[in-house]
C-alpha cells in the first residue's frame, strides 16, 4: 500500500487512495486519536503493540464488532483514555490493498462512556463526517453497541455455518426464522441488564443488517472463516449467553450457534495441523 495505494472499489466506482500505511506504531509517533478495528480476539495484543501511539491526550476508540473490547483498551491505556462506538460500514477485502467498501447509507456511532457530549468527542464526529463518513454522537453508547450488537447476531454465526451471502441468506424463510429467535434472546438479555435499545423488534435488526449492501456481500464471520482464522462468536453470539446467564434469561439459540461455530474452528485447526504436518 505505501507504494500502490489502496484500492477502494464502492458504489461510486473504483478509486485508488494515497495512505501512510506501516506495521510499526513507533514510526507514526503520538497520535491524537487511535482507532482500533481489529478482530476482537486480537484487541490485547493490538493496543499493547501501539502503545507508542498513545499521549497523554490521545483518545482510543473502538468500532469493532461485539462487546467487551473497551474493558481490554481500558486495562492497557486507562478509562480516561478510551471512547466506545460502533459502525454499520460494511467491507470486504479483496486482494493486498484491495478493499470493496459499503459506506453508503451506512452510520457510525460514537460516544463517551458515561454518555457526557465532551469536546474530543465532538472534535472527532466532525473529522468522521468532513471525510464522508456519517457519524453521530450518541449518549446512550452502551445501547448503541447493544443495537449494533443485535445486527451481528442476526446474520454472522448463520453465514458462517452456511457459507451463504447475503442474497441467499436473506432468500431462506429456515434461516430468518433462526436469525429472528437468537436476535429476540439478545433483545432479553439486554432489557434484563437493564440496557436502553433502539431496536426492540428482531425484525428491525435483520432488516438494518443488509440495509446498503449488495447480495454479493458476506458477513465478517464468513470471511474469517474462509480465510482460515477464528472468528469473533465469543465476543457476538458469546456476548448473547454469557449476559444472559447473569440475569436468568435463556439463550439456547445464540449456545447453539456458539457450539456449532467453535465446532467449525476446531475441524479448521485440525485440518490446517494435518496441512502442516504432512
Amino acid at each position: 500500500m505505501r507504494r500502490d495505494g489502496l484500492r477502494v472499489d464502492d458504489a461510486g466506482g473504483t478509486r485508488h487512495v494515497r495512505v501512510h500505511a506501516t506495521t510499526q506504531a513507533a514510526d507514526v509517533g503520538v497520535a491524537d486519536l487511535v482507532v482500533v478495528l481489529v478482530k476482537s480476539f486480537q484487541t490485547d495484543a493490538a493496543i499493547r503493540g501501539a502503545q507508542s501511539l498513545v499521549g497523554p491526550d490521545t483518545a482510543v476508540l473502538s468500532l469493532q464488532n461485539g462487546l467487551g473490547h473497551e474493558d481490554i483498551l481500558i486495562d492497557v491505556v486507562g478509562r480516561e483514555r478510551v471512547l466506545a462506538g460502533k459502525t454499520y460500514v460494511g467491507g470486504v477485502l479483496r486482494g493486498a490493498g484491495h478493499i470493496e467498501s459499503g459506506v453508503i447509507g451506512k452510520y457510525t456511532y460514537i460516544g463517551e462512556l458515561d454518555g457526557r457530549i465532551t469536546p474530543r468527542v465532538q472534535a472527532i464526529a466532525d473529522a468522521f463526517n468532513t471525510a464522508g463518513l456519517a457519524t453521530t454522537i450518541s449518549d446512550n453508547i452502551v445501547g448503541t453497541m447493544w443495537d449494533k450488537l443485535l445486527v451481528n447476531v442476526a446474520t454472522g454465526a448463520l453465514t458462517g455455518l452456511t457459507g451463504l451471502t447475503y442474497g441467499q441468506l436473506y432468500d431462506e424463510p429456515l434461516l430468518k426464522a433462526t436469525s429472528l429467535a437468537a436476535v429476540a434472546e439478545a433483545i432479553a438479555a439486554a432489557q434484563a441488564a437493564g440496557v436502553t435499545l433502539s431496536m426492540t423488534d428482531p425484525e428491525q435488526a435483520w432488516t438494518l443488517a443488509a440495509e446498503g449492501l449488495p447480495a454479493t456481500f458476506k458477513t465478517s464471520m464468513l470471511q474469517s472463516l474462509e480465510k482460515g482464522s477464528i472468528t469473533e462468536i465469543d465476543f457476538i453470539n458469546g456476548s448473547v449467553v454469557r449476559c444472559g446467564q447473569r440475569y436468568g434469561v435463556p439463550t439456547p439459540v445464540n449456545a447453539t450457534l456458539v457450539a456449532c461455530i467453535k465446532g467449525l474452528e476446531r475441524a479448521m485447526a485440525d485440518r490446517q495441523r494435518q496441512e502442516a504436518a504432512a
